[in-house]
């Protein structure tokens, strides 16, 4: 699965739990950058892509997300596992 796989369905998920339809996402977008996203949004955000892409987000590499970016490299690896 590559990024190009990622972002659109990533985009539509991340726009619905933080309820901004014209919210444009990049590798460097963090939740400093977004108002509202805070850990309750993460939870979703994480059970949404859970459910979306049929992986499991260890709770130790929640902990070193830091941007989009990095939640997309987790999605990436975490796929190819579980395919």
């Amino acid at each position: 699965m590559t990024d190009a796989d990622i972002y659109p369905p990533l985009t539509d998920i991340m726009r619905d739990v933080l309820m901004q339809d014209d919210l444009e996402l990049s590798p460097e977008l963090s939740a400093k950058d977004v108002e509202g996203w805070d850990s309750f949004k993460m939870i979703e955000i994480i059970m949404a892509v859970e459910a979306q892409f049929g992986i499991k987000v260890p709770s130790q590499q929640l902990d070193k997300l830091e941007n989009v970016g990095d939640l997309v490299k987790v999605i990436s690896e975490r796929a190819k596992v579980a395919s």
